[in-house]
C-alpha cells in the first residue's frame, strides 16, 4: 500500500474516488437505516467525529477525505493510518454525496457499530445512565447523547421504538460523545427499567406532572445513589407503564413563566443535578465547559 505526504495511507486505486466508484456508492447506501442494520457500519462526518472515532480502537473501516481535507487534516489521516484504516482520497462531488450538510468539511469515516448489550453495560457499575425511551427525534437524541456523557454517565439507552442512534443527525448531535459511552439499545422499555433496578440503580421518571420536584430530591440527597433517568418523546412524554415502574416521577421546577423545558434542556438539568451530587464528595471538578470549548 503506498504511503503519500504526511504520513497518511492512501488507497491503491488510483486516483480520487469519484460518486460512481463502487465503494462510495456502497458508503452512501449507509445514510439508509435498513442498510446500516444489515451491514452494521454507519457514517461520521467532520473532524470531530473522526477524531473521536479513530481513538476508539477498532471503530473505523474507513475514511474518505478530499485533497484539500487531507492538508488541513493531516494528524487524522497519519493516525489512520497508525491503525491500519485505509484513507481513499475522494472528489469533492463524492464528499458531497456520502455527507449529509449542507457545507461538509471534506472526511467521512464509514465505522462499525458500537451497541453495548444491557448485561455488559450495566455489569459496569454505572453511576449514572441516561434512557431514551421511545424518542423519535435524532438531534434531541444526540444532543441528550452529548450531554449525558459531558455528565459522567456511563451509558445510553436507546429503549423501545427509538430513533437509530447511527442516523446521521443523531451522530452529528452528539458531537463525538456517540463514541465515549457505552450505547445500548433495547427492545422493551419496562425490562430495561427491571434490569437497572437488579443493577442497584435509583430509576427515575421525568414528567412535568411528577409528584417529586427536582429540588426537592437534590437538597435531600436522594440523587447521591446511582441514578438511571428516563426521557420520553418531547411530544408524548413517557409511556404511563414506564412512569409507573420508576422509584419516583420528577417535575424539573418552573420559577418564571414558560409552559415547559424542551426535552434537551430537561434531560440537561436533571443529568447535571445528578453528576453534582454524585461528585460531590470526590474533590476535584472536572473542565468547565470553556475549557472544552473550540
Amino acid at each position: 500500500m503506498p504511503s503519500a505526504p504526511h504520513g497518511r495511507r492512501l488507497d491503491a486505486v488510483p486516483g480520487p474516488f469519484t460518486p460512481r466508484t463502487p465503494r462510495v456508492v456502497a458508503a452512501r447506501r449507509l445514510q439508509r437505516r435498513r442498510d446500516r442494520e444489515s451491514t452494521g457500519r454507519f457514517l461520521a462526518e467532520g473532524p470531530q467525529a473522526v477524531r473521536e472515532a479513530l481513538a476508539r480502537a477498532g471503530t473505523v473501516v474507513e475514511l474518505f477525505v478530499t485533497p484539500a481535507a487531507l492538508d488541513r487534516h493531516a494528524d487524522l489521516a497519519a493516525q489512520a493510518a497508525r491503525a491500519d484504516v485505509p484513507v481513499s482520497e475522494v472528489t469533492e462531488e463524492a464528499l458531497a454525496a456520502l455527507a449529509e450538510t449542507v457545507a461538509p468539511q471534506g472526511l467521512v469515516a464509514v465505522c462499525r457499530h458500537l451497541d453495548v448489550p444491557l448485561d455488559a453495560a450495566l455489569a459496569r457499575g454505572p453511576r449514572l445512565v441516561a434512557v431514551l425511551a421511545e424518542i423519535r427525534d435524532p438531534g434531541n437524541a444526540g444532543t441528550v447523547l452529548r450531554t449525558a456523557d459531558a455528565a459522567g454517565a456511563g451509558a445510553v439507552i436507546f429503549a423501545g421504538d427509538a430513533v437509530d442512534p447511527y442516523n446521521g443527525k443523531c451522530v452529528r448531535a452528539s458531537a463525538g460523545s456517540l463514541f465515549h459511552v457505552d450505547v445500548v439499545r433495547a427492545a422493551g422499555p419496562v425490562a430495561v427499567v427491571a434490569a437497572l433496578r437488579a443493577a442497584g440503580l435509583t430509576v427515575l421518571a421525568t414528567t412535568g406532572y411528577g409528584d417529586s420536584d427536582l429540588d426537592d430530591l437534590t437538597d435531600a440527597g436522594r440523587l447521591a445513589a446511582p441514578t438511571a433517568w428516563l426521557f420520553g418523546s418531547e411530544a408524548h412524554g413517557l409511556p404511563e407503564e414506564l412512569t409507573a415502574a420508576a422509584d419516583a416521577r420528577v417535575r424539573v421546577p418552573l420559577h418564571g413563566r414558560a409552559e415547559s423545558l424542551n426535552l434537551a434542556a430537561a434531560a440537561a438539568v436533571c443529568l447535571y443535578a445528578s453528576a453534582r451530587a454524585l461528585r460531590r464528595p470526590a474533590g476535584p471538578r472536572g473542565h468547565t465547559a470553556g475549557e472544552s470549548a473550540g
